[in-house]
């Protein structure tokens, strides 16, 4: 089964980011910086989800993302399916830090269950039958609406959402033209998808970083 084993970034300044993404939210393996000045505005159509056990895990990452110098998309509320936030990196990316609790069940942790990249994609059918055609196993599907692969031994899962409504989950408009500023590494191969999201080969990947 095909799996992510990192993305890469696209940001101006790699030193300031590495900075950031250890200050803020202690990322590692899972996350790659590439220095790119390819122009981009507006939405780039993805963003980076943290799963994580309850919401004072949430609230502290949150912390450490203001104090390392993100802004807030949308503060931390709880909802019907749990309690969340969104924050953008100071290179652009958007980040959603989120647990399907609504309570806390023990001590404070800064322990990062799943790493989500979801893509803002114009046929979430379409883009389903692409990357099952890739070797993606799919682990849950609510027809053209959200599609989750299954995680396999890679450190990211994947998943697929109306652009739109990404958009509107993270409180910006929907509009964007540019490059993503986003490579996936990971045991598919090298193509590029119907959106125009970049995959490498993870190994090529690794050698180029």
């Amino acid at each position: 089964m095909a799996n992510i084993a990192s993305v890469t970034l696209d940001v101006a300044d790699t030193t300031a980011a590495h900075r950031f993404y250890a200050d803020a939210f202690g990322l590692d393996g899972q996350l790659r910086l590439r220095a790119s000045e390819a122009p981009t505005t507006g939405f780039r159509g993805f963003t980076l989800a943290l799963t994580v056990s309850q919401p004072s895990t949430v609230d502290s990452l949150v912390a450490t993302a203001l104090d390392a110098g993100a802004t807030t998309l949308k503060p931390a509320s709880k909802s019907l399916w749990g309690y969340g936030a969104v924050v953008q990196a100071p290179d652009g990316a958007i980040w959603k830090i989120a647990t399907s609790a609504k309570k806390d069940t023990g001590p404070a942790t800064r322990r990062i269950d799943e790493v989500v990249l979801l893509l803002g994609v114009a046929d979430v059918a379409a883009s389903k039958r692409f990357y099952t055609g890739r070797g993606l196993a799919v682990g849950k599907s609510f027809g053209r609406v959200y599609v989750e692969f299954a995680a396999g031994p890679g450190p990211v899962k994947l998943a697929l959402y109306r652009r739109r409504a990404l958009a509107k989950d993270v409180g910006v408009a929907p509009e964007g033209t540019g490059s993503h500023r986003l490579t996936i590494g990971g045991d598919a191969g090298d193509f590029t998808d119907p959106d125009g999201f970049a995959w490498e080969a993870s190994a090529r990947l690794a050698t180029n970083a």
